[in-house]
């Protein structure tokens, strides 16, 4: 059986891929644009490496020639007729990679996008598993360049709070939802194992690098013009408002990776030791 990992740029992808390989399973790994290979040169030997755009249908036929199982990423464009021509090919489990706060009716574009994926899939025919993770510690790569510059983090928000959840969690668990029985109809709630606000991520970075991380009050309208690469403003309105909900708002921790992969699910410690790399100046 070949399974098919979108999105194959992605950090949670491309622990899947490895992880699955390792497992000994038949991995398509798949990306917009495959070439050139930044992003993809460090994928085991043997994965096959292919185009898939969900806005060019004609990529769909040789992505999904042969494939049982599909791990995917709530794409905004294009899903639907995805997951029609997968259903024709004969592919019969989707996992999507959605999120903690999945709502199709919310005013929140992020909570939307992913509510609306999960309606997408779940009408699509083919039996389905919905990951949702809370925060990810790979968030906290956008303060890599000011903490290699300067030993700071600039954010308005020093005492939001969140349970990140390690990458290599997500993938671990997405593994056993593709390859392993009981996760059809599932969704599993994903976190780490601990409450952190994100000036104490950032001490555990400095930790972990050998350095003191100052946490500087950023102005927040110059955080909204940060925010801007994640799109449209109504996205950085959506992230700034969700952090300053998360300064009080309580943050359930969800015990779901640990008692599905088995192993307890990773601290953000551990996080900023296995990317110790990216802070390092």
């Amino acid at each position: 059986m070949t399974i098919l990992i979108t999105g194959a740029r992605g950090t949670i992808a491309r622990s899947l891929i490895r992880q699955l390989v390792a497992a000994g399973h038949e991995v398509r790994a798949a990306t917009r644009s495959p070439a050139p290979l930044a992003g993809l040169a460090h994928l085991p030997s043997g994965v096959d490496v292919t185009r898939v755009d969900f806005s060019a249908p004609a990529t769909f036929a040789s992505v999904l020639d042969g494939v049982r199982a599909v791990f995917l990423y709530a794409e905004r464009d294009g899903l639907g007729e995805f997951l029609r021509h997968a259903r024709t090919a004969g592919v019969e489990h989707a996992v999507l990679l959605s999120a903690a706060s999945a709502d199709a009716s919310s005013a929140d574009p992020l909570a939307s996008m992913h509510g609306k994926a999960e309606e997408e899939v779940a009408a699509s025919d083919l039996a389905w598993t919905f990951l949702r993770p809370g925060g990810f510690a790979t968030n906290t790569l956008q303060w890599a360049g000011t903490i290699r510059s300067h030993g700071t983090v600039r954010d308005p928000f020093p005492d939001a709070r969140s349970a990140p959840v390690h990458e290599a969690d997500i993938a671990s668990v997405a593994l056993h939802a593709l390859t392993g029985p009981g996760h059809r109809g599932a969704v599993h709630l994903l976190t780490g194992p601990e409450v952190l606000t994100r000036r104490r991520q950032a001490e555990l970075i400095g930790e972990v690098v050998g350095r003191t991380v100052a946490f500087e009050i950023q102005d927040l309208d110059e955080h909204r013009r940060d925010l801007a690469r994640w799109g449209p403003p109504e996205i950085a309105e959506a992230l700034v408002r969700n952090a300053a909900e998360a300064v009080h708002a309580p943050v359930p921790v969800s015990p779901a990776v640990e008692q599905i992969t088995g192993h307890p699910a990773r601290t953000f410690a551990t996080w900023a030791t296995d990317h110790a790399a990216d802070f390092a100046g």
